[in-house]
């Protein structure tokens, strides 16, 4: 994905939920601070090469679902869901985490070399102050939802779940599979319903884009309202 072409759909997120911009570019100003000059995971050939990827949620339906992870080339998984997979002997081959719940999940995964995408944004600072030090930082790749400045990344996406589906799709995954994605999910606050509503538009606006269809958007598609371009 190329900051031109998410610029403006990140204008809308922040219009949506009213965040500001200036708040992200300190966060992903904070984010680039705390891991200095060392050297990050370059996620080149996070995708292995053509693989299909798992894109694992951490909806109630995900256990339940978690063969179909297992049967992917690859695992993507969002936050939590990480931690949940493990726990039915489903390994992950990328964290993507704001660092808002299980830190010490993302930390034992850094520790192991396997990739943490971290995320910094304007409501998430103190968490990226506490945590971003105690990672293994060859293994973690910094990003950003406002404009990249190297070493912190932007490849799209806007929740952990399609924030994983836009790595995976920029580093070249053949096929992208979605586990443990529940829209309809009746426990989620009245924010996070918003959140779900624009992972599914951004979901949509990338099988668009890649000329596929994702089988977790389908009987919904009537409803999405499309993001141009």
């Amino acid at each position: 994905m190329d900051y031109n072409t998410w610029e403006p759909v990140y204008a809308a997120l922040l219009e949506e939920f009213g965040y500001g911009r200036d708040g992200d570019e300190r966060a992903r100003d904070r984010l680039a601070e705390l891991v200095g000059t060392a050297e990050t995971y370059d996620p080149t050939d996070l995708a292995g090469n053509g693989a299909t990827v798992a894109i694992a949620g951490a909806g109630p339906s995900l256990e339940a679902e978690a063969d179909r992870a297992a049967a992917a080339g690859l695992v993507f998984a969002a936050s939590t869901a990480a931690d949940r997979l493990e726990a039915v002997g489903v390994g992950v081959d990328c964290q993507v985490t704001d660092l808002d719940k299980t830190p010490e999940t993302t930390r034992a995964l850094s520790e192991s070399g396997t990739p943490v995408a971290v995320h910094a944004h304007g409501d998430n600072v103190p968490a990226v102050e506490r945590h971003v030090p105690s990672l293994e930082l060859s293994a973690v790749v910094p990003t950003t939802q406002a404009e990249p400045t190297p070493p912190v990344m932007n490849f799209g996406g806007f929740t952990d779940g399609d924030r994983a589906a836009f790595l995976a799709d920029h580093f070249g995954a053949a096929e992208l599979v979605f586990v443990g994605w529940d829209f309809d999910d009746p426990d989620v606050d009245r924010e996070k319903r918003e959140k779900l509503r624009w992972a599914e538009r951004l979901l949509h606006w990338l099988e668009r884009r890649r000329d596929e269809r994702f089988a977790v958007l389908d009987g919904r598609r009537d409803d999405i309202e499309p993001i141009d371009g």
